[in-house]
């Protein structure tokens, strides 16, 4: 009879085998989760992409038609020009891809085409057509569509204030990061994360406005559905990430 209180040989290596089987099947999950959202949100960007593009494109004619300079005998003209420049950088919303470098390209044709207007007012209308290629591609960033260029940063040049206004401070809230989740796996409407979280009106829509500002979810269109973004799966993804880091650790 075996007298030693400790386990034997053999049930140390199945030991180890089964922890190492479970840590595999973890990761396996997790990859498996990263996948799926992955899938989601490829198929939201193809299915709402051109609805997006579209939804701004008529806010954009309604804005450059109610802020430039109406009495300008250019007003024609430039109006057409605008509308076509813009109607031109929608389609990578559509497209679903986009350079920094094309984005470059872009402002550089708007200072040449500044250059050409004859009159001081000329700054109000590009000042407008401006904000409004500006909101083209943050919502072309909040997608994912723009390809960012990578720079390198030491860990002591973070921006402290930016990183807890913009990333930790939108998810540092059990209701927020609850409203993330749900996003991350389908669209959601406001009445949908309403039954969810058991908030209404004011309390829910101060929570969407926080995470809306950061720019990890986005409205399809006003009164719309909700939709996680690039920033905001990044994010999560990054945090199951490290929870699964520490919890594999602790088990």
């Amino acid at each position: 009879m075996e007298t030693n209180a400790g386990k034997s040989p053999d049930v140390e290596i199945l030991v180890q085998e089964i922890q190492q089987l479970r840590g595999e099947l973890h990761r396996f999950i997790e990859r498996t989760n990263q996948i799926h959202i992955q899938s989601i949100i490829s198929n939201l960007k193809s299915e709402y992409a051109e609805l997006l593009s579209n939804n701004h494109l008529e806010r954009a004619e309604e804005c450059l038609s109610n802020q430039m300079v109406h009495d300008c005998t250019m007003y024609n003209t430039c109006f057409q020009v605008f509308l076509n420049f813009l109607t031109e950088t929608s389609k990578h919303i559509k497209d679903g891809e986009v350079t920094e470098d094309i984005i470059d390209s872009y402002k550089l044709q708007l200072q040449e085409m500044r250059k050409k207007g004859p009159f001081e007012s000329c700054d109000i209308c590009f000042g407008e057509v401006r904000k409004l290629f500006e909101k083209q591609v943050d919502l072309m960033r909040s997608l994912g569509i723009l390809h960012q260029r990578e720079y390198s940063v030491q860990i002591t040049e973070y921006p402290d204030e930016k990183i807890v206004s913009e990333i930790i401070e939108p998810i540092a809230s059990t209701t927020r990061f609850q409203i993330l989740q749900a996003v991350s796996a389908e669209t959601k409407t406001f009445s949908d994360l309403s039954l969810m979280t058991k908030l209404r009106e004011g309390n829910l829509l101060f929570h969407l406005k926080k995470l809306q500002e950061a720019g990890m979810i986005i409205q399809r269109h006003e009164r719309g559905d909700y939709i996680i973004t690039e920033k905001g799966f990044r994010v999560l993804s990054s945090i199951r990430d490290l929870y699964g880091f520490f919890k594999e650790k602790d088990d």
